[in-house]
């Protein structure tokens, strides 16, 4: 009999332990999205149904099967996109962006899978050589980023100039291989004419490939010495060259009494060449010229702007005189 008892409270106890779907969402929804991939993860690799059933919501869920593909060539189109992915499994979708004002190629696109494991192996070989270019693909949830993103970008991504016209990106590829894998490259075509810029950039895998690329002695491409050095040294010289000619003229108000082209000058008006006291600097700390004392006593003498007001020359205009030092102007004795 008390055995009996003993085994009810038993499975009641176990009763208890049990939660409901209710009282787990409670307990998980405090919880931040680290906290809960790593409880995930851990219960996946413990069991095998969980593994499975987060399997199949992932791959129901399209941002792990759509992939962001760039450096595509102008001339490149859905079909011929599709055609170059569809070697890692089914496609579910797949075109060019094209720039709805001009109708011209955007030189980028997107490939979706029908299933996360094609998605999986495109990542795989992320580079591919498409009419001529050599396309980039990683998930398009990470848009522009992806393997560009690492830090040591900047020591791997070489600018090359000085190319020929009828060098191609498959040739500038062909050649730089040599040094190493390349991860994306390029000649930068111009898009109207999809005629060569003369230059390109190439991206290799490794700090070391692209070392070796820039000490090599022979640089020497379709009968064109090339300059190969990092890109990101190339643009920053770019913009210096360029900062000079940015920078619009200032231009500064004009004294008063100052003669302006194109103005008459009446006869009685007295033309002086003062400081122009009520000039705005662009600087506001910078201090507001201060009204000069004469360079010496006055005594007996007229003040230049009268003088210049009784002195007229042939036209009946008043006559000019220099100025003195510091810009102030002479004082002229009486006779």
């Amino acid at each position: 009999m008390e055995d009996m008892k003993k085994r009810k409270l038993g499975d009641s106890a176990a009763d208890d332990d049990v939660s409901t779907v209710e009282e787990l969402r409670t307990l998980l929804d405090p919880l931040a999205k680290p906290q809960l991939v790593d409880l995930l993860a851990k219960l996946g690799s413990q069991y095998p149904s969980i593994a499975d059933e987060i399997r199949s919501i992932a791959s129901a869920d399209p941002v792990h099967r759509k992939l962001f593909v760039r450096g595509l060539a102008w001339n490149t189109t859905s079909e011929t996109l599709c055609d170059a992915f569809r070697v890692h499994g089914e496609i579910e979708e797949g075109a060019v962006i094209y720039d709805k004002a001009t109708g011209k190629s955007r030189g980028y696109g997107f490939i979706t899978y029908k299933h996360m494991d094609s998605t999986q192996k495109a990542l795989k070989a992320p580079s591919k050589l498409i009419d001529g270019r050599l396309a980039v693909c990683n998930l398009a949830c990470e848009g522009l980023s992806g393997t560009s993103t690492t830090p040591d970008l900047a020591q791997r991504k070489l600018y090359i100039g000085g190319l020929s016209p009828e060098v191609t990106s498959e040739m500038l590829l062909n050649f730089f291989a040599r040094h190493g894998d390349i991860e994306e490259g390029s000649v930068a075509y111009d898009k109207d004419s999809n005629e060569s810029r003369g230059f390109g950039f190439v991206t290799y895998k490794t700090v070391e490939s692209a070392k070796k690329a820039i000490d090599d002695p022979q640089k020497t491409l379709g009968g064109r010495n090339l300059i190969v050095k990092l890109a990101d040294s190339h643009k920053g010289r770019t913009m210096q060259a360029q900062l000079p000619a940015a920078m619009a003229p200032m231009s500064l108000p004009m004294a008063g009494g100052y003669p302006q082209p194109g103005k008459a000058y009446a006869n009685t008006a007295s033309v002086g060449y003062g400081y122009p006291q009520n000039m705005v600097y662009p600087d506001s700390s910078y201090p507001s010229p201060p009204t000069a004392s004469a360079p010496y006593a006055m005594q007996n003498q007229v003040p230049y702007a009268q003088q210049v007001a009784l002195k007229k020359d042939s036209f009946g205009l008043p006559s000019t005189t220099p100025m003195g030092m510091g810009g102030y102007p002479y004082y002229i004795p009486k006779q």
